[in-house]
């Protein structure tokens, strides 16, 4: 997008790719139909330790902008939920827009292109292994940790500490979170079981889907809180969002007996997950209170995971570049002039959603414009 962006104004523009190959991650993004932006995108889908530094790309660089680019390519496309839009047939319609609109612009692009040395003297020169370049602007795009399978490194962070910027130190983000032997004991036989839940820590709250795996918990709204929560404090899971469990007690003509209860929990709940957390959860008594005690219980169920999966298994790198050293109108770095930060290595980090992806079309967008 920034190369784009560049080229349309006249910019000599050189893409240095260390793989062999464009947007892998695109490729392999929302299964691979990639949910490339979300219409309801708005700063608070954002966590950075600047709450306010995204606000000025994502109001220059819309989700609407995008979609009419997506249009203008004529690439079919469907909202799924909550305002996320994914291809209707796949992410290499992305990727293959994003190429055309490359070549349309002039952009020259180099894969393999293996980076051994950056330095500025009186401009920037990037050496590789069979080739150098010389820019008076260097645009660093290179990601974050995540999914190091597929080529990620802290090159970005490594190249800002070279030029004596701060780096908020990173963490795995929208990542499946592992539970204490206690609890995989617990529950993780029920693994590919999911429930609609509300996950909570320290404010945040999101209400989509809880997974359950082999070493822990998953599903969007476990991904959602992950980048959030701080190890080692609890979470709080209310598994029955919007529903009163024990409301059936209330008529005295209802027998007070687990059965009874079990029928309940089971109409909200997969059947094998209510009977496991009723075995682990049985009312003290079937006093008001005790069953008042439950019902609370089942709304901010409290799991104290003692990890995440880490950037294997995570869709984002949260952290990064510290927001303080860059301009939010242009991206450009405050202490070298012609330095840009844009995408996942900057400290900006999107909620699941497609919200990630805007944040790289609008933060690319404004470089590009910039440069």
């Amino acid at each position: 997008m920034c190369a784009i962006e560049a080229g349309k104004r006249g910019g000599r523009v050189a893409v240095l790719e260390h793989s062999d190959g464009l947007g892998k991650k695109i490729l392999i993004s929302g299964g691979g139909r990639c949910n490339f932006t979300n219409i309801h995108c708005e700063p608070d889908n954002f966590l950075s330790a600047n709450s306010h530094f995204a606000k000025s790309a994502l109001a220059r660089y819309t989700p609407a902008d995008f979609i009419a680019l997506v249009e203008k390519h004529r690439i079919p496309y469907h909202e799924k939920t909550l305002g996320q839009l994914f291809c209707d047939r796949s992410a290499r319609d992305i990727l293959r827009m994003l190429e055309q609109e490359c070549s349309s612009a002039g952009v020259s692009v180099f894969l393999r292109a293996k980076i051994h040395e950056v330095k500025r003297i009186t401009e920037f020169e990037v050496h590789t292994g069979n080739a150098e370049f010389h820019a008076p602007a260097l645009v660093v795009a290179t990601g974050g940790l995540s999914i190091p399978k597929m080529g990620a490194t802290s090159f970005g962070y490594d190249l800002a500490r070279q030029f004596g910027l701060k780096i908020r130190e990173p963490w795995p983000g929208l990542v499946p979170l592992v539970l204490r032997a206690e609890d995989r004991s617990a529950y993780c036989e029920l693994a590919g079981l999911s429930a609609d839940v509300i996950a909570s820590w320290n404010g945040q709250q999101f209400r989509e889907k809880m997974l359950i795996t082999h070493r822990g918990l998953s599903g969007p709204a476990i991904l959602q809180i992950s980048s959030y929560w701080k190890k080692p404090q609890e979470i709080q899971i209310d598994i029955a969002p919007g529903t009163e469990l024990t409301e059936i007690f209330r008529d005295p003509k209802t027998p007070r007996t687990l059965a009874a209860l079990r029928s309940e929990f089971r109409k909200t709940l997969p059947a094998r997950f209510a009977d496991r957390w009723l075995d682990l959860h049985a009312p003290t008594a079937w006093t008001n209170a005790a069953l008042a005690a439950l019902e609370r219980q089942a709304h901010a169920w409290a799991i104290v995971p003692t990890g995440t999966e880490g950037y294997e298994k995570a869709e984002v790198t949260a952290g990064g570049v510290d927001t303080d050293e860059l301009s939010a109108k242009t991206m450009e770095s405050r202490k070298i002039p012609g330095l840009f930060f844009i995408g996942e290595v900057v400290d900006v980090t999107g909620q699941l959603g497609g919200f990630n992806f805007q944040w790289a079309w609008a933060s690319g967008a404004a470089a590009g414009r910039a440069l």
